[in-house]
């Protein structure tokens, strides 16, 4: 099942067990548990601190498997086989189950063994969902650390029955004891954060007794990223509050378009500019929500940004690079029914949709990429445009007309997305040629209309465009001296990934030299009342 290369590497990895596991797997007669046994099998070959062996239970689910490790209560259980994306939650549970240490903060594993309670975790996932990993590997390591922990990881593809009967409709989706508990791309922090309730306030008082800062950047996408790596060169105080480190690129499937690499994939992106970032001395404060904008009382004195859990951050330059989000219909029923059949990602939910009926909305690249994704899993794909014709790449609109279930609509204004017992079963939109309505039967929606920016918390004390944009010059100079923007939130053309980058960099250059232009002012002074 697994290629020479790949086995080769695991190979490597798996001398790096330092203590002994064992696989534990329920089989039944398909053809997905011979796959699963002869992929354990091979596993199993390749450490002599790897055992295998199967189990009569009839309470676990089949096929699926347990890593455990020998003699104690520790391990973690898949349902499914982990492979597409999953493959590397995969690799990492053999891993930490099998004693190799995390790379994670050691603060966050002593909050993690600190939980008390009963935690009983399910994560449904689909293999090409590239937000389910950091769940899934977040609760495994979870269940790793602390025995009152417990996490099963579930291929909703593979498990259609039960993804009906709860009416699981996006992914990564969470229940926590039997119950709901969350949905979408959670990072361990957030995940911890929301068990351990006093984490507010605790960070909050950890962040209020940071010293002010040169340069604090405002969110960790390319542009965050960029500016952050280039003020660090300088060898100047850097730090990065963002919501989520990566922001919209974690949720990008192919990246074709970034020079001198041919191809990748967000996450894996992501990845590898965090990694950047941690080779310079840079103060990552993941998980902080800007919520106010004060500006220095004086030219040269210092910003305060007020968090979301209460602390304040302060810097004589700020670099606003807060990207952008998923814009919305702002129909009725699209929030009610938001993850019952109201998606964004089609790569994340369009393997839940296998053989059903679904919309796209959205003619532009995005929404022809997503319809032609979904036309090889769901049954029926109707895109509508709100144009007159897609703006799509003539490519992708080619290959979207060859495709057999696929129909398009032009002139079409979406009005409603229509429900019943608790999800979508059709959207509503008015045919802009004639003024006729019509109703589309069908069980997803997918909303792909562009991008809004993430800038609302902006607004009176920043100069904005009509559009919500910060407004910017050639030098990324705000309206307010010291403050500076890059990236998808600001009025520069062309929301590309590598232009962000750029547009970063540029922008920590001219706080650079802002900075050896203008004198250090008195802490006391600089900041205006609120």
């Amino acid at each position: 099942m697994l290629d020479a290369n790949i086995k080769a590497q695991l190979n490597a990895y798996m001398e790096k067990l330092q203590q002994p596991i064992e696989l534990v797997a329920a089989y039944d007669d398909g053809a997905k548990s011979q796959e699963l046994k002869g992929l354990l099998e091979e596993l199993a070959a390749m450490s002599d601190k790897i055992s295998l062996r199967t189990e009569d239970s009839d309470t676990v689910r089949r096929p699926s498997f347990s890593i455990n490790r020998v003699g104690t209560d520790i391990g973690v259980r898949f349902a499914g086989i982990p492979m597409g994306h999953e493959f590397t939650s995969l690799v990492l549970a053999l891993l930490q189950v099998g004693g190799h240490p995390p790379k994670v903060s050691q603060d966050v594993i002593e909050r993690v063994q600190a939980l008390e309670g009963a935690f009983e975790f399910e994560t449904y996932f689909s293999l090409s969902c590239q937000n389910c990993p950091d769940v899934v590997q977040a609760l495994n390591l979870m269940s790793v650390l602390n025995p009152n922990i417990k996490h099963t990881s579930i291929d909703g593809a593979l498990f259609q029955d039960e993804v009906e009967q709860r009416e699981v409709m996006a992914v990564p989706s969470v229940y926590l004891n039997g119950e709901a508990w969350g949905s979408g791309r959670m990072t361990l922090e957030e995940i911890v954060a929301r068990l351990d309730t006093k984490s507010d306030e605790k960070e909050a008082e950890k962040l209020n007794q940071k010293d002010p800062f040169e340069v604090l950047v405002i969110g960790g996408g390319p542009a965050g990223s960029a500016a952050a790596i280039y003020a660090s060169r300088k060898g100047i105080s850097t730090g990065i509050a963002a919501e989520r480190f990566g922001g919209q690129v974690a949720d990008t499937m192919g990246i074709e378009n970034l020079i001198s690499v041919p191809y990748t994939e967000g996450p894996k992106l992501v990845a590898a500019m965090e990694q950047h970032v941690n080779e310079y001395d840079v103060d990552i404060m993941n998980m902080q929500r800007a919520e106010k904008l004060i500006p220095a009382a004086r030219t040269g004195g210092l910003h305060e940004v007020r968090l979301a859990n209460g602390a304040s951050l302060k810097a004589r330059t700020l670099v606003l690079s807060t990207g952008a989000r998923w814009r919305q219909l702002g129909v009725p029923g699209e929030d009610e029914y938001r993850n019952k059949g109201v998606a964004y990602c089609p790569h994340c939910d369009g393997p839940l949709f296998k053989g059903k009926r679904v919309a796209v909305i959205g003619g532009g690249n995005s929404g022809v990429e997503a319809a032609i994704d979904l036309a090889g899993i769901v049954g029926h794909v109707t895109l509508i445009e709100f144009g007159a014709e897609m703006r799509a790449d003539d490519v992708l609109q080619k290959k979207l007309r060859s495709l057999k279930n696929v129909e398009i609509i032009t002139s079409g204004q979406t009005t409603e997305i229509t429900g019943e017992n608790g999800k979508v079963n059709g959207l509503s939109y008015t045919d802009r040629n004639t003024g006729d309505n019509h109703h589309v039967a069908l069980e997803g929606v997918f909303v792909q209309i562009g991008l809004v920016p993430n800038t609302e918390w902006l607004k009176g004390d920043i100069e904005l465009s009509q559009h919500g944009e910060i407004v910017v010059n050639d030098r990324n100079e705000t309206s307010i001296p010291g403050v500076f923007a890059a990236g998808d939130a600001t009025t520069v053309p062309y929301k590309q990934i590598v232009i962000s980058m750029g547009e970063g960099s540029k922008a920590a250059l001219s706080a650079f030299d802002f900075l050896i232009r203008n004198s250090a002012q008195d802490d006391e002074e600089d900041v205006q009342a609120a």
